[in-house]
């Protein structure tokens, strides 16, 4: 993809389609960096569309655990493992014990240590539970508009990363387009869809919406106590993180 400074609705919008998914956005799209970000929760809401039909799919063939599997199969796919990519890189880096300038390097290595492949494994293990328990807890209505929202608000998620954390990195790293400059309060505004829909949901609804809240304040707070920056190894493992509460928190049996 090119590099585009005057872009436009659409051009925006595929741009943060080809950088966060797999999901073909048609040809000769132009790199859009701050205007693709806004965009991020649509993204997301469009991975959801899928996971919500390709979860019906599955469901015709097989049990709820198989299916369970199969919906956090299907993320891993959509996405071509980018966030989880960045969570693994993150988990390295973030436990490894050493400086904030040895982390970033270690966060950079393209290898994938053990620090993080426990870490992907504890996430997916966590998404496949908390959508087993939201398919056996929620009515088949709440579970599609739960399969819409969640992916929605993992990477609505990321917006706040990027607004109210600091770059870690000098003109290098796969995020470093996104940091151009600081992040406007109406790039906001497409993160108002999840929060709307989740007052279907009745009390899990807001369950989800506070969660959702807590979860992003509590990452951005220990990325800021713990390196005083973010990444965007650190902006994929946020997505994944908050994805795999939010199931969780969505499958809770609430009397």
């Amino acid at each position: 993809m090119k590099i585009n400074n005057n872009t436009g609705f659409l051009t925006d919008l595929r741009s943060a389609i080809m950088f966060i998914s797999i999901i073909p956005a048609g040809k000769n799209v132009k790199f859009s960096p701050m205007g693709m970000i806004r965009f991020f929760p649509v993204v997301g809401l469009i991975i959801g569309c899928f996971l919500a039909g390709m979860d019906q799919i599955f469901s015709f063939f097989w049990q709820k655990p198989v299916v369970a599997v199969l919906d956090v199969l299907f993320l891993v796919a959509v996405t071509g493992a980018f966030h989880l990519d960045g969570l693994g890189d993150a988990a390295d880096g973030l436990f490894s014990h050493r400086s904030k300038t040895r982390a970033l390097e270690i966060m950079k290595d393209s290898r994938t240590g053990m620090m993080g492949l426990v870490v992907i494994f504890c996430a997916l293990a966590v998404k496949t539970a908390g959508i087993y328990s939201m398919k056996t807890s929620c009515t088949n209505f709440q579970a599609m508009i739960l399969f819409l929202i969640i992916p929605s608000y993992a990477r609505g998620g990321m917006l706040f990363g990027i607004r109210y954390l600091k770059y870690g990195r000098k003109n290098t790293g796969t995020g470093h387009d996104l940091f151009e400059k600081p992040l406007e309060v109406k790039n906001f505004i497409w993160l108002f869809i999840p929060v709307v829909l989740s007052f279907f949901l009745g009390k899990r609804g807001l369950l989800l919406i506070a969660v959702f809240s807590i979860s992003v304040f509590l990452i951005l707070l220990f990325y800021k106590r713990k390196m005083g920056c973010i990444t965007g190894d650190m902006l994929g493992a946020m997505a994944e993180i908050t994805e795999a509460v939010l199931f969780l928190s969505a499958g809770a049996v609430l009397h």
